[in-house]
């Protein structure tokens, strides 16, 4: 498109913009401003009416390769000892045989434990006051108003139910990280809408009204932060493993002992760095299955915080290994996870619709543990440049 080229908007219909028809006549209006071929940005199998809520000015699909890596043996609360099948979205070339081959160790070993621990999603209005005094008393005005205040956000869903509210002063302002309960949604929407009618609710009883902007930043929206690390956004789960050296030493050429001297060299390299994760690769495996899945990619940015913790047991013959994933946001309703080919590979891990994210979060958290295994062992024993020669390039 040359410089002094007219300006010139994308095309829209107000009748109905998510048709065939109009996908059709943008791609024709970009082929023709641009010189692409779409031909295979075309090439979608599904109706563009059911994308309505999840993009505007439709033109197609990304095909994005999706690999199958598995079984996994789970060992869980939602997943009971049960071996699953894992959709990978990727074009990184190595990734799904490491997954693949982190799964058949930890399932060999016995299988992978997963606890989630708490699940919440935030909304962290800021109300602002002449002093730090005015803060203070509103804090405790809120703690003594707590059943107004629940009842007016959970009012505007079903789902969202308000857990607790936590404070945090700052010279004269107050903010409040509302912490919301979103059943199988991933819930901000759900918990920006509830806090807004809390806000409002407050604002109209508080004694001389009160003044707040609906988000401080304390949320943190699709950011990483320690407060997600220490507090939790979205799910807190971990998964963990105990495994034989023999098995390590058969399937990956190197044994527990070696594993946990590298761990404390990574853990100082991590703390140096100053890493949201000690571990290998958390965002590998989320952002595959997140793009497989129909989850919000971007929040793999939170997501794939995690911690590691390593320990030798048994004399040295066994490795225990978990991960714990503090900020693990993800949904089986609503959202993305509708679409024909995500719904699809929900299916395959049987998470498809309500009542299923608790499943699908202890596999996001068993498939990250895989990805550790593997990686980690591939590193330690020497063939990892060997392995993306390999299998990481297009030949």
């Amino acid at each position: 498109m040359k410089p002094n080229d007219t300006r010139m908007p994308v095309p829209r219909r107000k009748d109905d913009d998510h048709t065939r028809e109009a996908a059709d006549e943008r791609r024709a209006f970009i082929e023709a401003r641009s010189g692409a071929d779409l031909t295979h940005v075309g090439g979608y199998s599904f109706d563009p009416g059911v994308t309505r809520g999840n993009v505007e000015n439709f033109i197609g699909a990304a095909q994005v390769p999706i690999g199958l890596a598995g079984p996994l043996r789970i060992l869980g609360e939602h997943v009971s000892d049960e071996d699953v099948y894992v959709p990978l979205a990727t074009a990184e070339g190595t990734l799904v045989a490491s997954y693949n081959r982190g799964m058949r160790i930890l399932s060999e070993a016995g299988g992978v434990k997963t606890t989630i621990v708490e699940r919440y999603m935030q909304r962290a209005p800021v109300f602002h006051f002449d002093d730090a005094r005015g803060a203070r008393d509103f804090a405790r005005w809120v703690e003594a108003h707590m059943d107004g205040i629940r009842a007016a956000a959970e009012a505007t869903s079903s789902v969202a139910k308000l857990s607790h509210i936590e404070r945090y002063a700052v010279g004269p302002m107050l903010h409040l990280r509302f912490n919301f309960e979103t059943g199988d949604a991933a819930g901000q929407n759900m918990s920006g809408k509830a806090a807004d009618a809390a806000c409002r609710w407050i604002a109209d009883n508080h004694p001389g009204g009160a003044r707040y902007t609906l988000s401080g930043a304390m949320d943190p929206d699709k950011k990483h932060s320690q407060l997600n690390v220490l507090h939790s956004r979205g799910a807190r789960v971990v998964a963990e493993a105990r495994i034989p050296d023999a098995l390590l030493r058969q399937r990956v050429g190197t044994g527990a002992a070696d594993l946990f001297r590298a761990r404390l060299n990574s853990f100082a390299g991590s703390v140096m760095a100053g890493s949201a994760n000690n571990g290998m690769h958390a965002a590998n495996a989320l952002a595959a299955l997140f793009i497989a899945t129909g989850q919000d990619a971007a929040n793999v940015a939170e997501s794939h915080a995690a911690m590691t913790y390593v320990r030798l047991e048994d004399e040295g013959q066994t490795y225990y290994w978990s991960i714990t994933l503090p900020a693990l946001i993800v949904a089986t309703f609503g959202g993305g996870t509708g679409l024909p080919t995500q719904a699809e590979c929900l299916a395959i891990l049987g998470c498809r619709g309500k009542g299923k994210v608790g499943r699908f979060i202890e596999i996001c958290a068993a498939t990250v543990l895989a990805g550790e295994v593997s990686l980690a062992g591939a590193v330690v024993a020497g063939d990892w440049v060997e392995s993306h020669e390999a299998l990481g390039r297009n030949r």
